[in-house]
């Protein structure tokens, strides 16, 4: 039996291709990589993290495609098979499925892109998260495809982003980097195709900030110790 908790982890957005497949492949494995039962249910018609999935050799991690109708029934499948660590990768532009999805997360991600057009969406998508009907999930943006030379002004872009707008930002991003396009051609993932690499600790510090924001990854018999 698992010694953690399931964690649901909603990837939610109002545009299409700012990034949330590629933010959930990756998290995924990284989850697999620290030994959680890591699950992508995939709410999106064009279910482009099961076609991933299907070009994959390594067993982990689990994808599942389902409409966003059976979403509770698909959590539950998952619970009862011991899953840890929960993707819902929500297609763009799909209010009711983005709310339904945010309405079983435990937190919620946003990527964006630093353009104006995705930037403006984001009071829209703080509504929806107020729409859901239990809870208001805590919900972060993350940017991506910043320059991968751009630190300084990376760091300066957040400040502004979380001035401007309802929702805080995110500390890490994705910088703009082929190999996060290249390595979902054949079912893999920064981890696998370059372990050491920029991209590969980009993602591993997105999934170690994702764990500080719940003692549900954090093993049963160190939380009674905390």
């Amino acid at each position: 039996m698992s010694d953690f908790q399931m964690f649901v982890l909603a990837l939610i957005s109002q545009k299409g291709g700012p990034g949330k497949t590629t933010l959930a492949l990756n998290l995924a494995v990284a989850a697999a990589e620290r030994g959680l039962t890591a699950v992508i249910i995939d709410l999106d018609p064009q279910a482009n993290a099961a076609n991933w999935k299907d070009r994959r050799k390594a067993e982990h991690p689990a994808v599942v495609s389902a409409p966003p109708s059976r979403l509770r029934q698909t959590l539950q499948a998952a619970a009862e098979h011991g899953a840890d660590f929960i993707i819902i990768d929500s297609p763009g532009k799909a209010d009711n499925t983005s709310i339904i999805a945010s309405s079983f997360a435990d937190l919620v991600y946003v990527p964006v892109e630093p353009h104006m057009s995705n930037l403006e969406t984001l009071p829209g998508v703080r509504v929806l998260l107020q729409a859901t009907q239990d809870k208001s999930p805590p919900a972060f943006v993350i940017l991506n495809k910043l320059h991968p030379s751009a630190r300084t002004q990376a760091e300066t872009l957040k400040r502004m982003i979380g001035d401007a707008y309802p929702l805080p930002v995110c500390p890490h991003h994705l910088s703009y980097l082929d190999i996060y396009a290249t390595t979902q051609d054949n079912g893999q993932s920064v981890l696998d195709t370059d372990p050491k690499g920029r991209a590969a600790s980009e993602i591993r510090h997105i999934y170690n900030f994702t764990v500080s924001q719940s003692n549900k990854l954090v093993p049963s018999h160190e939380r009674k110790r905390a």
